[in-house]
């Protein structure tokens, strides 16, 4: 059991983290959520195939452990092998699988979980997707669009299902269902995403003969909404040689309260100088928000190495204490003196 444990620990650790870098490179508030999943992650991982008894492990069990991911597939198939009853555990094997491109192993091993576990609906979407991309002509077969079905009548706010059971019905030539399906999403994503799914929703709409989606409305903004202006000291710019991937991170926290903050975004360097609304969609932690807020303090974060994590090098704005609701922007300048 102990190597068992560390199997899975370390199994979790990579899987999540691949999982999760996106976020950090990409997202806005998420991003600074994300350390937080990756521990609790792997917390619970270590709950389910852990003991105690493990952290006393002879040596003959520490010299076991595995070093790399692909010893530690090996090592967590013949488990799975040994004890099959284990429907988190196939799953992890299969994600690890899909993270070393072994696409039918990920497909067969997702099989196995959903045998154990058959009504989760985050995992019959898993599965069904690990068989489209295992598939040599990339479709999705009967069983998968199934597999789709019912994780949409488990839980009908399951974007993913909902996004490829579109996708066949456009490459089956149902462009007006395929429409029809991908709509709802429109009401819950973020409207970059709108946005793009709607020049889908609008392709297909016109292949089946209809009219395009009416215009989108613009986004109300929540209360306490914070319009910030994020500039670089001109001076700074002349005598500092910049990273052409470095980060600006504008953040908004509880002043002298936690550093978690409140509500973040994540932009480019080329983008400054830049205006942008913080408000509850950027967020975090959705148990607090600006709305709720009466001040909060506001900087930018010049990040060398792209990471929300303050890391030697990086330079912050001076911060400024904001009253909500703001009555004007908020002004913040990196490496002025």
């Amino acid at each position: 059991m102990a190597a068992f444990s560390a199997i899975a620990a370390i199994l979790a650790v990579v899987v999540f983290a691949a999982v999760l870098w996106p976020l950090w490179r990409e997202s806005r508030g998420v991003a600074f959520g994300a350390v937080v999943v990756l521990m609790l992650a792997t917390l619970a991982t270590y709950k389910l195939v852990g003991t105690p008894e493990a952290i006393d492990a002879p040596a003959a069990a520490v010299a076991a452990t595995p070093r790399t991911m692909e010893e530690a597939v090996v090592q967590l198939k013949a488990e799975l092998e040994r004890n099959p009853g284990r429907a988190d555990g196939w799953q992890l094997l299969a994600r690890s699988y899909e993270m070393l491109d072994r696409r039918v192993e990920a497909r067969d091993a997702y099989a196995r979980a959903l045998k154990l576990n058959p009504d989760d609906p985050d995992l019959l979407v898993q599965a069904a997707q690990a068989r489209l991309f295992a598939a040599p002509d990339k479709k999705l077969d009967a069983e998968a669009v199934a597999m789709l079905k019912r994780s949409l009548e488990l839980q009908p706010q399951q974007q993913r299902a909902r996004w490829f059971l579109g996708v066949w019905q456009r490459q089956e030539g149902r462009a007006a269902e395929a429409a029809e399906t991908w709509q709802p999403l429109l009401s819950q994503v973020d409207a970059a995403t709108a946005a793009t799914l709607r020049v889908q929703i609008d392709a297909a709409r016109k292949d089946a003969g209809l009219p395009p989606l009416p215009a989108a409305e613009a986004p109300v903004a929540s209360a306490n909404a914070l319009t910030v202006k994020v500039s670089l000291d001109p001076d700074f710019a002349s005598r500092v040689r910049l990273r052409g991937d470095a980060s600006v991170f504008v953040i908004a926290r509880i002043p002298d309260g936690p550093p978690m903050p409140v509500a973040a975004e994540k932009h480019p360097l080329q983008a400054l100088p830049l205006t942008i609304t913080l408000d509850d969609g950027d967020s975090p932690m959705p148990t607090q928000k600006l709305s709720d807020l009466e001040e909060v303090e506001v900087f930018a974060r010049l990040s060398s190495s792209g990471e929300a994590m303050r890391q030697e090098g990086d330079l912050d704005s001076k911060p400024v204490r904001v009253a909500l609701p703001a009555t004007g922007p908020v002004e913040l300048v990196i490496g002025a003196k």
